[in-house]
């Protein structure tokens, strides 16, 4: 493709990307489709020959649109958002055609400077304290993108690491850095998002889970009691993960409590994950939730979900970059340059070598849109989870099960998990609106959280309506199952009763039919001429009464007959006596 095919075909993609956004409520939310469907329909090896750039576009539109679940969807209420502003898409795109891969100041200074700026731009914004900003004067911080939250913790828990082996070998040095490294232990809440478990894995370090209290918040005494209990087990803390919005209630973790709490502990770094919250610490009014931030040793937020920024773009502030450095830096020849004493590598401040423009498209979000933009556009999605809140509350079949104080909403039907689990799997299986569960409190809870980038309040609306539809069709049909269930039983016990009679009447009839105790043994001959119906064990009775009436019938029949006329509200011809 030369640039004057790329000229024609990017304003069509363009234009397919507005069609796209602009005609999202007419596709499901999510995709109907089975797994592998995608490999029936292209082919089993790349062509060989180069295909027309409109067959492609047509494939896009017939095989991979049909497998899409819509993200920016209206009706899309599950996870947290994932930004996709237009300026966004288009910073992407200038980075991308850029094509500069900056591992290094040298590599393109561009690329190192513009992410520096921006980061201590977001970090002024956010409120994080001035020893996190890396061209405040005495600071020895600073901020980083990485490609997820879940980096960030790892980096993050492999730095605390390092700094505490540091600390200990000082102590023993004798001691096999392996046989120390087995010592270490890290701490984090049940409610902590399972990246920490996996970066604990690779880090090779023991991790302990704690138990939050009743509000999905990690406490400092509890976390203070098992640092406590660890050490006499001869174990070392050295690293905590809190969560301020967690991803399950959107809970906040006690910060201040713990950041007091471990200052005793001379090998501990306190992280704080807050990918989707930190986001929404850009409005002064929510800033008390970041209180007790100046404990922390580093800090994450990801504004691919809250800031309007495509993915991939999350943000790492420390407290001490030589810290994070010291624990990564691979040096070789090949990289070095002559400006490694005096400018940033972002090289050393993660795993990756090759680094992408990331900086361009959040640069390009912040200034089209301003600080005071972007505090609306949050604004806007915290006052419709609180509408979808009050939609809650006045349905006194539902509970909210969490503090609503972003833009997460967590409900449930009053009644078992299964009833929950049903009504969840069947509006997701409509595809008029996705959403997905969690636990909380060891509930099963339904989360609904405003997401769209321009969400309205008749979304809101057409959201609560369907769950409603839905949950009055899944309580209606469960009333009427446990009505025939009560009926099914209730048959089934005098099923059972009548076998029992049936059995007992053999035996004695007159037990069980007061006409006979009333009246007397009647005048019974056994009528060996007639026609005899069953065998010898149970023969036919011939009364007098039955002789004039001409009625033959078996004691042990008679009463089964009588019983069942009973039931369905006639009366037997055929008298017992």
């Amino acid at each position: 493709m030369d640039s004057q095919a790329f000229r024609k075909h990017g304003t069509e993609m363009v234009e397919y990307i507005c069609k796209y956004m602009e005609t999202l409520k007419d596709r499901r939310v999510t995709p109907s489709v089975e797994p592998g469907y995608l490999r029936h329909l292209i082919p089993s090896e790349a062509p060989y020959e180069p295909e027309e750039w409109g067959r492609i576009m047509q494939d896009v539109e017939d095989k991979i649109m049909p497998g899409v679940t819509h993200w920016q969807h209206p009706r899309f209420h599950a996870y947290f958002p994932a930004g996709n502003a237009y300026e966004s898409i288009l910073g992407d795109m200038l980075g991308d055609g850029i094509g500069c891969i900056g591992f290094s100041w040298a590599a393109s200074p561009a690329c190192t400077e513009l992410e520096t700026i921006v980061l201590d731009w977001l970090g002024k914004a956010i409120g994080l304290p001035d020893h996190f900003l890396a061209l405040k004067e005495g600071s020895t911080g600073g901020g980083v993108i990485q490609t997820s939250a879940s980096e960030c913790v790892l980096v993050s828990m492999l730095a605390a690491r390092a700094q505490a082996l540091k600390r200990l070998m000082a102590k023993h040095p004798n001691s096999e850095e392996s046989h120390l490294l087995c010592k270490l232990i890290a701490y984090c809440s049940k409610e902590a998002h399972s990246c920490v478990e996996k970066a604990a894995m690779i880090s090779f370090v023991k991790l302990r889970i704690l138990e939050p209290d009743e509000n999905a918040s990690l406490r400092g005494r509890i976390l203070a009691e098992a640092m406590e209990e660890d050490e006499q087990q001869g174990l070392v803390p050295f690293f905590v993960s809190t969560t301020l919005g967690t991803t399950g209630s959107c809970a906040f973790d006690s910060l201040e409590e713990i950041g007091k709490e471990i200052q005793r502990f001379p090998c501990i770094w306190l992280h704080v994950d807050a990918a989707y919250a930190g986001n929404s610490f850009i409005c002064p009014e929510l800033k008390p939730l970041l209180k007790g931030i100046e404990y922390a040793d580093s800090f994450n937020t990801n504004p691919n979900k809250w800031l309007l920024t495509n993915f991939d773009c999350s943000t790492l502030w420390v407290r001490d970059r030589i810290r994070l450095t010291s624990a990564l830096v691979v040096d070789p020849l090949y990289l070095k340059h002559c400006y490694d004493d005096a400018a940033i590598d972002y090289r050393h401040w993660g795993v990756p070598l090759s680094r992408r423009f990331r900086s361009l498209k959040l640069w390009f979000v912040l200034r089209s849109y301003g600080i005071s933009g972007l505090q609306n556009y949050i604004r806007r999605h915290i006052e419709l989870a609180k509408r979808f809140e009050q939609h809650v509350l006045k349905d006194k079949r539902f509970e909210i099960c969490n503090q609503v104080k972003l833009g997460l909403v967590c409900f449930r039907l009053k009644g078992n998990d299964k009833l929950n689990e049903k009504l969840l799997s069947t509006i997701n299986e409509s595809g008029k609106l996705h959403m997905v569960p969690a636990s909380v409190n060891d509930k099963y809870i339904i989360r609904f959280c405003a997401v769209a980038q321009n969400a309205s309040e008749d979304d809101i609306d057409y959201a609560w309506e369907t769950i409603v539809d839905f949950a009055n069709e899944l309580l209606e049909k469960e009333q009427h199952d446990e009505l025939s269930e009560i009926i099914n039983r209730k048959k089934e016990d005098t099923l059972a009763k009548k076998r029992s009679f049936f059995v007992r009447m053999v035996s004695d009839p007159k037990i069980y039919n007061p006409a006979i105790n009333k009246a007397g043994t009647p005048n019974m001959s056994l009528d060996v001429t007639s026609p005899v119906v069953g065998n010898s064990r149970n023969p036919i009775i011939r009364t007098q009464a039955s002789t004039d009436r001409n009625t033959w019938i078996s004691w042990p029949l008679a009463f089964l007959f009588n019983s069942n006329n009973d039931e369905g509200g006639a009366k037997s011809n055929v008298s017992l006596r």
